[in-house]
């Protein structure tokens, strides 16, 4: 059920639909908030007054999703076709929204690991997905949580 949502997620709520799946694959709860309309997107910040519309007439459908349990996972999903992921406060920008399902399943299967270095110091969270393709974030030294930390290589 799970490999069939890697396929082009063409919307936002086809996105939201495949992390409801993956929630409930992982017995996790999850809170879904919807913005839509050109006036409550967070991107669309110039769109005026009372505009709900792009020029093009379509409405942009913007939505946050935060899992329940550790890691502690947020998920905000832009009408650009892109997606912002924050696992334990360490941010994820611009990941392809068809990324998601992948990059949320390699973190609660365990693949997602911390790479620290001793010089320069500093830690950098590590999440490989299938086909070769792999994410990297900085975090900062003080930014270690209790979940992080116990994936550190």
């Amino acid at each position: 059920m799970i490999v069939a949502m890697d396929r082009h997620l063409p919307t936002t709520e086809a996105a939201v639909t495949a992390c409801r799946a993956i929630a409930a694959a992982y017995a996790r709860e999850i809170e879904v908030t919807h913005d839509i309309g050109a006036d409550q997107t967070s991107r669309r910040s110039a769109a005026g007054v009372g505009v709900t519309s792009d020029p093009d007439g379509s409405l942009p459908h913007e939505a946050f999703i935060e899992f329940g349990g550790l890691p502690r996972i947020a998920v905000r999903l832009y009408p650009e076709d892109d997606a912002l992921i924050t696992v334990e406060g360490v941010e994820f920008p611009d990941l392809p929204r068809d990324d998601v399902p992948a990059f949320l399943r390699a973190v609660l299967d365990g693949m997602a690991y911390v790479k620290g270095r001793r010089f320069p110091p500093g830690y950098r969270m590590v999440v490989p997905l299938p086909g070769d393709r792999t994410y990297k974030e900085r975090i900062p030294m003080i930014g270690l949580t209790p979940w992080l930390n116990r994936r550190v290589r």
